[in-house]
């Protein structure tokens, strides 16, 4: 918990002849997984008013991605020509994939069901024109899902689109929409999560930002940490539900049979202490050490500049479940552990999270916190207190401090 409490922590500390210190906090899925990413974005289109910001959103989603350890192939402000290369580009690259993911941003429509995507060239006169001017969604699945486990669709593509009404006012074509429709699932691998930036047949907002509202949530839950594809669906909604004054909902289809987390963390991980190859240097006292020093000195060397980072208590005194703590951190001193879990965070314990989700609310009734599950916790503090103690945590961090010498005491 905390505001950043699952960051990347690697350093590498020199000096003294010390070794190479590495917290192995951060182990993605990506280091097992081949995950494949196609990822589009319109904004220029030659025969309606530019978009604002799909090049944008489609931009940063390919930074995102690559982040996760995703191969991008990507493209932006591509005619129907330029989409179909790079589609074909990345039907060989995805073939086989663990995750296949697809995003695309800008100008879409659905004609009697069928979703397709607009090229900036697009310039839509009849229904014929849709085969050879639009690229039909079932086109970029089909792709997609040639021996992938996991399939990942995102479509922030149901903006007001002047084209549709071409379709139906020039055509005749009266089930030309804008508002995408529902997308079947076909099985497979380990199944397909499919979300739209709107409810079918409803028009998402472009934004006035940076990003559109649904990119703009995407962008911030897609890969938090330990948090399932499913559930970060969940938390894109309610920004977007919140940010639109409840006029624009996302929606998804899943038919996953796993779980899918993006970007795994390991709380657990040990810390890894090997020697370095730098030959011994001064030591951090100004000393130089001898050669009888032992490589187990340079390694508690290391691990106590870490601990020093760790806060202390305002006590030295043992830690009772249920008597006051001197933590001395003013927030939360002179309470006891009891009532601290029965108490409200100080702030978010999830990055970016809205006020209303959190504030008011007790630790407890997230957690299911007892005595005796505490205490777990707070053995695991109590054994991994490099990795841990350091960390923030929406409580105060002295309130992990307190947990971990409250289990070394026993749990008492």
């Amino acid at each position: 918990m905390g505001s950043r409490p699952f960051a990347c922590c690697a350093g590498l500390f020199r000096g003294a002849g010390l070794v190479a210190i590495v917290l192995l906090l951060t182990l993605t899925a990506a280091t097992a997984e081949r995950r494949v990413a196609l990822v589009l974005g319109n904004s220029q289109y030659q025969h309606a008013a530019p978009l604002a910001n799909p090049v944008r959103d489609a931009q940063a989603m390919a930074e995102r991605l690559q982040h996760l350890g995703f191969d991008v192939v990507s493209g932006f402000d591509l005619t129907k020509q330029q989409t179909q290369a790079t589609v074909a580009q990345f039907a060989k690259q995805v073939r086989g994939a663990d995750v296949a993911l697809f995003f695309y941003a800008g100008h879409g429509l659905q004609v009697s069901g069928k979703n397709y995507l607009l090229p900036v060239d697009a310039a839509l006169e009849d229904e014929t024109s849709l085969d050879f001017e639009a690229v039909s969604v079932d086109f970029i699945l089909r792709q997609m899902s040639r021996e992938t486990s996991v399939r990942l669709v995102f479509l922030d593509a149901c903006r007001d689109n002047p084209l549709a009404d071409v379709l139906t006012k020039t055509a005749g074509i009266k089930g030309a929409s804008s508002g995408l429709a529902e997308i079947a699932i076909e099985n497979g691998g380990a199944g397909t999560l499919v979300a739209f930036a709107a409810s079918p047949n409803q028009l998402a907002y472009d934004g006035s930002g940076d990003h559109s509202p649904f990119t703009t949530a995407l962008l911030q839950h897609i890969g938090e940490s330990n948090v399932s594809i499913t559930e970060a669906m969940n938390r894109v909604t309610s920004d977007v539900f919140k940010a639109t004054a409840g006029r624009q909902r996302p929606w998804a289809n899943v038919s996953l049979t796993t779980e899918v987390v993006l970007h795994k963390v390991d709380l657990n991980a040990p810390l890894i202490v090997g020697q370095s190859s730098t030959p011994p240097a001064e030591a951090s006292s100004g000393t130089r050490k001898t050669g009888g020093s032992s490589a187990q000195d340079d390694d508690q060397l290391a691990l106590d500049v870490l601990r020093a980072k760790i806060p202390k208590l305002a006590t030295d005194g043992p830690i009772f479940f249920d008597r006051p703590v001197k933590f001395g951190e003013p927030a939360i001193d002179g309470k006891s552990i009891a009532q601290l879990i029965k108490g409200e965070p100080l702030f978010s314990p999830v990055e970016g999270l809205d006020k209303s989700v959190w504030e008011g609310k007790h630790c407890d009734s997230c957690h299911e916190w007892n005595e005796a599950r505490l205490c777990e916790q707070a053995k695991n503090f109590a054994a991994n207190d490099v990795s841990v103690l350091r960390l923030q945590h929406p409580l105060g961090t002295r309130f992990k401090v307190a947990l971990a010498r409250w289990a070394q005491g026993g749990c008492r």
